[in-house]
């Protein structure tokens, strides 16, 4: 079986891999059954020298592999005919910018795995390049707040040579009494707390938050159930707000009357309330000064996400009053970090992360019959699979 790792060549270009040189040496050495070769490129974080150090053939032409593995969507030009391939396609809630490349792979007969939807049978997700966005994203809330009130100047993640470098800048950061509200308890959320956790923040519960005043810095982590109540008041819990999610309403306001910062790792499902809205914002009670939305959804549950922000340029500032951008210097102007890539700053170090998820979740089920894998095919044979059949009118 021969494996090859794609260059990545969607605009912007991306710096990923799905393994690195070391990764790609510790799969021929454990699985004899696989060769890999991987497809010349000047852009990603590892180089090819790195690579053909580790005894990795570089190739210009990768269409000798049985099966190709990438990061990014693969432009409809370059693809294959009759391949396997993994990557995170962005189809599967049928995106409109990528429904002609569906429809390609299918005419070209391709079996298309999407890390997405690999999960097991409980439905948790076993790929996510989430932590690293949690790590970096909390990270730039602390580059935002220094930059907002001039305490402190820390050096950009993608800056950094790696993770250990950007650490070595948090050294830096200055903070007092500083109260930082959280949400998120998955992947996201656990590198944000990762992030919280080195700089030695304590955490306190919901209550204690709540209710409590310090004179040093703290944080709450909270979850999908602490900041929504039925608007009936009636019996609540999380099954009853998957399936009913219109009967409740947001009380996160109870958390923004009492931050400083807000860390954003949620997952947002559609139809659930708002966070906290534009007009939240304008009242007296909202204390938030930084947002740091990891999960930046556009015109969404947290009103003072009106855009998605850049590696090069990741802080704007929203105006409660005019209810659009300004300085993020001023007083009473919300600084908010949005960057929809975040990953992407410490690429070397993601792609290692991911590597070893690939590794240890998928590798070994790649000469088998696995039901993982195939519920998460989303085509094959010049078809949509029956899991994916959803799909048939997005791509017609």
């Amino acid at each position: 079986m021969l494996l090859g790792i794609l260059r990545e060549e969607k605009i912007p270009a991306d710096k990923r891999v799905p393994f690195s040189p070391k990764q790609c040496k510790e799969i021929i050495d454990n699985f004899s059954n696989i060769k890999i070769v991987i497809q010349s490129s000047s852009v990603r974080c590892f180089s090819d020298d790195e690579y053909i150090k580790h005894g990795i053939s570089v190739v210009d032409d990768i269409s000798i592999s049985d099966i190709l593995f990438g990061v990014k969507e693969v432009p409809e030009s370059k693809l294959i005919p009759n391949k396997t391939y993994f990557y995170f396609s962005h189809t599967i809630k049928e995106q409109e910018y990528n429904r002609d490349l569906l429809i390609k792979m299918i005419a070209l007969n391709i079996t298309m795995i999407d890390y997405e939807v690999l999960k097991l049978s409980n439905g948790h997700r076993l790929l996510g390049f989430g932590r690293y966005a949690g790590i970096i994203g909390a990270y730039n809330a602390f580059v935002t707040y220094g930059l907002k009130y001039g305490l402190y100047s820390l050096k950009a993640a993608n800056k950094c040579l790696d993770k250990i470098e950007m650490e070595q800048e948090m050294q830096e950061i200055k903070l007092s009494n500083e109260r930082i509200v959280v949400t998120g308890k998955g992947r996201v959320g656990a590198g944000i707390l990762e992030t919280l956790k080195k700089l030695n923040i304590i955490e306190v519960s919901s209550a204690d938050y709540l209710n409590n005043k310090y004179d040093f810095p703290v944080f709450v982590n909270i979850d999908t159930m602490d900041y929504n109540q039925r608007c009936d008041n009636d019996y609540e819990d999380f099954h009853d707000f998957i399936n009913n999610p219109g009967s409740y309403e947001s009380s996160f306001m109870k958390y923004a009357c009492k931050s400083d910062i807000f860390i954003a790792g949620h997952y947002y499902g559609s139809g659930s309330p708002f966070l906290f809205t534009r007009e939240d914002v304008r009242s007296s009670d909202f204390n938030i000064s930084v947002v740091a939305d990891i999960s930046c959804d556009i015109d969404g549950p947290v009103a003072t996400t009106i855009r998605s922000s850049s590696i090069s340029d990741p802080i704007y500032g929203y105006n409660p009053l005019t209810e659009s951008e300004d300085d993020f210097t001023k007083d009473n102007i919300v600084a908010v970090m949005a960057v929809d890539n975040l990953p992407c700053e410490l690429p070397k170090d993601s792609s290692e992360d991911f590597g070893n998820q690939l590794i240890q979740n998928v590798i070994p089920l790649l000469d088998t019959d696995s039901k993982i894998l195939n519920n998460a095919t989303l085509c094959r044979d010049g078809k949509l699979t029956d899991n994916f059949e959803y799909l048939r009118d997005y791509i017609s």
